[in-house]
């Protein structure tokens, strides 16, 4: 008999913050549930760490090179049948009731696809657990995620995002998805939104599939619940702040992506409302990947490659909506948005 949820975890050199993650999910308080584990062809000594937590995975698996986030999950979470799964990033730690409190949120919530818990910043390089907890205990906590948002010039962003955390995000609401570092689907809402066995869309790669995932749900009707009392902590590596100093290969998929993720989601009405905004930051991105980011071109190919596949899923999706246009656009704000949970829910 399976585990009622699957936690699914792609590494890629994550070895400084791997241990410290399992660590943290061999703590929880809720026990029905098993680990898959798929390796990107790590150099950092991944394989001989994972070797000391071999009885607390089910499934591992050691590319031989590095497939992607998207494909590697896609593999991870198809054969399983659990009710429930959790994306995990290997660079968050969980607090020990997290898997409790989601599940019994979701139990109660039949209209929610998917849910959101509250991140805050992970501020030490620390590999021990228990001097993890220790030091954030004393310190200021910095949001990290308190779920996802659209902008009207179509960036998504996480709400609070590095604010000192003073209880402004406490209340239970829906927003409009989760971060990937840390989201906890419902797998019928997974096999709603796939396109057969891929639940993340392969041509991504890697970054913007949590907004695309999100965004893909919210077309079918499913509802992204934010819970604050399910907590952890995320190393955040990929912020705009940082984009000079992240490798090539992050900043081109990021910038294919953004793309992608309209082509495949934006419906016409919306793209003529935002019209001005977007085009205004797709005009300053493009001139700053020609004049500062030229390795971030090859980006574009690989748009136009996979154009007539994204074309076919957009037709597939909107010919199933269940959402208006006008519901997917009140997502879209310059500020944090999230929408109150009916009592009748």
């Amino acid at each position: 008999m399976s585990a009622r949820v699957l936690v699914s975890i792609v590494t890629y050199d994550s070895g400084r913050y791997l241990k410290t993650c399992l660590e943290s999910l061999k703590a929880q308080t809720y026990t029905d549930f098993s680990i898959s584990l798929w390796d990107n062809a790590s150099a950092d000594g991944t394989e001989a760490l994972i070797e000391g937590f071999r009885n607390a995975l089910g499934v591992i698996h050691f590319s031989k090179s590095n497939v992607g986030f998207c494909t590697a999950q896609n593999r991870l979470i198809s054969p399983a049948a659990s009710e429930y799964v959790l994306i995990l990033n290997p660079d968050v730690i969980l607090d020990s009731n997290f898997l409790k409190i989601m599940v019994r949120e979701m139990d109660g919530d039949p209209r929610a696809g998917s849910a959101s818990g509250r991140l805050w910043r992970w501020q030490t390089e620390s590999a021990d657990l228990e001097h993890f907890l220790a030091h954030h205990q004393s310190r200021p906590k910095i949001l990290d995620s308190a779920g996802i948002f659209l902008t009207p010039n179509q960036r998504h962003l996480d709400r609070g995002s590095g604010e000192t955390d003073g209880g402004q995000y406490a209340r239970r609401e829906y927003v409009f998805g989760a971060s990937g570092a840390a989201a906890f689907c419902r797998r019928a809402m997974l096999q709603d939104v796939a396109d057969g066995p891929r639940y993340f869309d392969e041509n991504f790669f890697a970054y913007r599939e949590d907004a695309d995932l999100a965004w893909r749900a919210q077309w079918l009707g499913w509802r992204c619940l934010y819970v604050p009392e399910a907590t952890g902590y995320h190393a955040r590596r990929v912020l705009p702040e940082r984009r000079s100093s992240l490798p090539d290969a992050i900043n081109m998929h990021s910038f294919k992506n953004r793309f992608l993720l309209r082509i495949k989601n934006m419906d016409l009405g919306t793209y003529a409302r935002f019209f001005i905004p977007i085009t205004l930051r797709d005009i300053a991105i493009l001139a700053y990947v020609l004049v500062r980011e030229r390795s971030s071109l090859p980006g574009i190919p690989l748009l136009i490659r996979s154009f007539r596949q994204t074309w076919a899923l957009r037709k597939s999706l909107q010919s199933r909506r269940r959402a208006s246009p006008r519901q997917i656009r009140s997502w879209f704000s310059y500020r944090p948005v999230a929408q109150r949970i009916p009592d009748s829910r």
